[in-house]
């Protein structure tokens, strides 16, 4: 079983929530900084908003928190583009036979929005939500609960994913992993490439000679 991730992985959608932060912040007088980021990158939403709350000492309510991001966001992932080489290895995942699903961090319908616009939910068996389980994947329970979902062992897992955390939570899970480059988190390629499995800059790396030839 194929464990895919979206933000960072499938899509070229960490910039969104970049943005969001960054105006967030300013609007408020408050500078972005690698602190902040740490503490809500990969991070499910409501876990995200307690940490800006109590991290920047807000007098805004969770709720109202995630409710101004939503705001900012809007209708951003209509607009994010697919990764380079994601949907020919997808096709070729597919010709093999494998079975696929996503897991991730992001809003359910943020999720939906791009894979359904991009034409890539056909591949997927079905999505887990960190954010409707409450859980973050750099917990194993997270990948747990996929596993158990598709009715397959941990063991028979490989995960794709662009974040440390995540592959780790993974990995804890007894799962494969393979990391996934993106310029958000680029400072962490070097512990990437000594964790992983495999670690790979672009999905075009995976593609068979004939694929590359043709794809898209």
């Amino acid at each position: 079983m194929y464990f895919f991730d979206m933000d960072g992985t499938l899509t070229d959608s960490n910039g969104v929530w970049k943005t969001v932060d960054r105006e967030f912040l300013a609007r408020r007088g408050l500078p972005y900084t690698h602190a902040y980021y740490e503490g809500v990158a990969h991070t499910i939403l409501p876990l995200a908003a307690k940490f800006t709350r109590e991290f920047c000492r807000l007098p805004e309510s969770c709720e109202e928190i995630m409710a101004e991001w939503m705001e900012l966001a809007k209708d951003a992932y209509a607009h994010v583009p697919v990764k380079p080489g994601v949907r020919a290895y997808l096709k070729q995942c597919r010709a093999e036979g494998r079975r696929m699903a996503v897991v991730t961090s992001s809003v359910p319908e943020h999720c939906r929005t791009a894979l359904g616009r991009l034409g890539l939910e056909k591949y997927f068996e079905g999505v887990t939500f960190a954010h409707d389980l409450g859980l973050e994947k750099r917990s194993p329970d997270i990948w747990l609960e996929a596993a158990q979902a598709a009715g397959v062992r941990p063991e028979d897992c490989t995960v794709f994913d662009d974040s440390l955390s995540a592959c780790k939570g993974a990995r804890a899970a007894r799962m494969r992993v393979v990391g996934v480059y993106d310029s958000l988190f680029a400072q962490d390629e070097r512990a990437m490439r000594s964790f992983c499995d495999v670690y790979i800059k672009s999905f075009e790396e995976l593609l068979l000679p004939e694929r590359k030839e043709r794809r898209s």
